[in-house]
């Protein structure tokens, strides 16, 4: 009783924060998002050390730090553009500073830290995009899809704890079960239609089609992370958050979402 205590608290305590740092202003939003990205990839890089690399976790971290930032500077200064493309050269300078690293497997801390990049920082960066899409700040977009993410988990656990019988990838998780995933996306439909109302600036079915990406997507990203954790005989990506695990544990649905909500947005919504 005490874990689910401490689970609940920690959730309420964590939801809040979200959903102030997302819809307070455009500032408090991406330094929510900065804070994520940074401890989430610190996460990654830390985790991935058991598997016998040495990712360049401190560069590696500036470099996706700097990437998040700059994709909100588009929106803030007219050359905020110009200002991300300073992440190619600091791109390449990871190759450079392996040469000065002296270790046995260059070629594996380089793979490690770039995928951290592509993984973490990447889907993060495209965060600003969304909340600008229509040229103001819209922080809604973005809380509109963690709340598809949030019912979406709800229905996937209610339903799989009470109807779940088909392992729908057991040697990944084995907890996770076919009812559990077509009842997430039953709850998550639900949700659309309520956003579709009270968050109007999509139509209800932009919100259903992306109800139907958050649970396809979210599942994968799910399962992805539980690869990872499963190769590495880890349970959490870190305890940063009591009862809850770490932080990439938290987003790591929503990372592999956000691509895929972004290309559906930029191609055939806006």
């Amino acid at each position: 009783m005490n874990n689910f205590w401490q689970r609940t608290f920690t959730g309420i305590i964590f939801a809040l924060l979200l959903i102030s740092g997302i819809l307070l202003n455009s500032w408090s939003f991406i330094l929510l998002f900065l804070i994520v990205e940074i401890l989430a990839l610190r996460e990654f890089f830390i985790f991935s050390i058991k598997s016998h690399t040495l990712p360049q976790k401190y560069y590696g971290s500036i470099v996706g730090g700097i990437a998040v930032f700059t994709s909100f500077l588009w929106y803030q200064i007219t050359w905020g553009y110009y200002l991300s493309l300073l992440i190619i050269p600091m791109v390449l300078f990871i190759f450079i500073f392996e040469l000065y690293r002296n270790q046995k497997h260059p070629l594996l801390n380089i793979a490690t830290t770039l995928m951290g990049l592509i993984y973490i920082t990447f889907p993060i960066s495209l965060l600003p995009h969304l909340a600008y899409m229509n040229g103001e700040f819209n922080g809604k977009v973005v809380l509109g899809v963690l709340v598809l993410i949030w019912m979406s988990d709800t229905g996937a656990y209610l339903f799989g704890v009470t109807l779940g019988h088909h392992r729908m990838f057991e040697r990944i998780s084995p907890k996770k079960t076919w009812e559990g995933f077509f009842g997430g996306l039953l709850v998550a439909m639900g949700a659309s239609f309520l956003l579709g109302r009270y968050f109007n600036f999509f139509e209800t079915h932009t919100w259903a089609v992306i109800a139907a990406i958050v649970v396809i997507f979210g599942a994968l990203g799910d399962l992805v992370e539980s690869m990872f954790k499963r190769s590495l005989s880890i349970k959490d990506s870190s305890h940063i958050l009591p009862g809850h695990g770490g932080i990439l544990d938290r987003f790591d649905s929503l990372i592999f979402a956000i691509p895929a909500i972004f290309t559906y947005l930029y191609f055939f919504v806006k």
